[in-house]
């Protein structure tokens, strides 16, 4: 929901919510935000998808529908276009209330949408850690993402009616599982139940499949009205993405929008790259939902894309014996996923990244996306201006 509005233009990342005295009483998990004060809503969705925070999932409903009660018919909406028929929402952060339900396959359905419609943001759900304003929070699923191979996402749940819960997505090769259990008597059982089923789904999954991603909904139920603009009035609009500062190597890519030409020249850029690069890309395997084929997309690659080459750093020879340091940001299932975000991350940062060597390196874990060739403070600098974009970032050190 954030994100869609976030799309849309409703709302920006940095949008500074005032936090109301609901939100703030709200039970744990819960960040400790004081009725009253301003947080960004970028750190409120760290908070909410990466802790559970129940006071951060509150703010951000009323934020974006100015109530909780607008928020959660705004998610029914949203349900019914995804086809999560099973599914009655009545408060934002999924705490046990009386009509509130849904079914593994709806959530499982949930994640799935997650996936393929916001890529941008799905590296979220992976994150162990993330500053989220006040605090720095911990991943709720750090132990099934540590311990299962390809684990990448997505969210854990408690309450006493559902147990504890998880809707998890793994990634071997090019085979995709997402996976919801329901009902967990702990942590520790709910892991090893989701680990069975993704097991068997990675032994069942069929080879040599094309691939078929979910429909993209059709949100056009969902009222866009003028209450927006009037909620939120005086709020600074900012692009998910500024624009470069023209500089050596940035001539080109300064001309290009980046608030919506970066995702527009990427998604050109990926279908094309779906079509020669097969065997980089993930399939993914339900077993309990029949889903239809999606529409085969065909389309040409237009001058933005020469702009995107631009910023596909290929090598780079440098004399300075002190550019040894890099810059990770993230690990992915498939290096397709990866250099997609090396792609998007040079785009970005040209400023600091546009003289790197681009690389992306395989592990026993997954596929790293790492920039390589910067001074230790040229790194430094583009993982804090890339984790105020929400991108996960890590300095690499040379000495380990």
């Amino acid at each position: 929901m954030a994100f869609e509005a976030v799309e849309n233009g409703e709302i920006s990342l940095d949008t500074k919510v005032k936090i109301s005295k609901k939100a703030a009483s709200e039970p744990p998990s819960k960040l400790g935000l004081k009725a009253g004060q301003r947080i960004s809503l970028r750190y409120l969705i760290r908070a909410a998808a990466i802790k559970s925070a129940n006071d951060a999932a509150t703010a951000i409903g009323e934020a974006i529908e100015g109530s909780e009660a607008a928020f959660a018919r705004r998610m029914n909406r949203t349900a019914k276009a995804l086809g999560m028929n099973r599914t009655t929402f009545k408060n934002a952060h999924g705490l046990t209330q009386q009509g509130h339900l849904s079914t593994a396959r709806d959530m499982t359905l949930l994640g799935r949408h997650v996936f393929y419609d916001y890529p941008e943001y799905y590296n979220l759900f992976s994150r162990r850690t993330a500053n989220a304003g006040i605090k720095k929070v911990r991943h709720t699923n750090t132990r099934f993402l540590a311990n299962y191979r390809g684990a990448d996402g997505i969210k854990t749940g408690f309450t006493s009616a559902a147990g504890y819960t998880l809707t998890a997505s793994a990634e071997r090769g090019r085979e995709r599982i997402i996976t919801t259990v329901f009902g967990g008597r702990s942590i520790a059982t709910r892991n090893r139940q989701v680990a069975k089923l993704m097991d068997l789904g990675f032994k069942k999954a069929p080879t040599n499949v094309s691939l078929r991603k979910p429909h993209l909904p059709n949100y056009s139920s969902i009222n866009l009205d003028a209450r927006k603009i009037k909620r939120s009035s005086g709020a600074v609009r900012k692009s998910l993405v500024p624009k470069p500062r023209p500089g050596s190597n940035t001539a080109i890519v300064a001309s290009v929008d980046l608030s919506d030409g970066i995702e527009k020249t990427l998604k050109m850029l990926m279908v094309a790259s779906e079509q020669s690069e097969n065997m980089d890309t993930a399939q993914i395997h339900l077993a309990t939902l029949d889903v239809k084929s999606s529409d085969i997309i065909s389309s040409s690659v237009t001058n933005e894309t020469n702009v995107l080459k631009q910023a596909r750093l290929v090598s780079h020879n440098s004399s300075d014996e002190h550019k040894v340091w890099g810059v990770n940001v993230g690990r992915f299932g498939t290096r397709y996923a990866a250099e997609k975000m090396l792609i998007k991350t040079a785009l970005a940062e040209m400023p600091t990244l546009g003289g790197s060597l681009r690389k992306v390196v395989k592990t026993k874990l997954g596929f790293e996306a790492n920039f390589y060739g910067v001074s230790q403070v040229t790194a430094e600098q583009a993982c804090r201006k890339l984790a105020n974009r929400q991108i996960t970032c890590d300095v690499i050190n040379p000495s380990g």
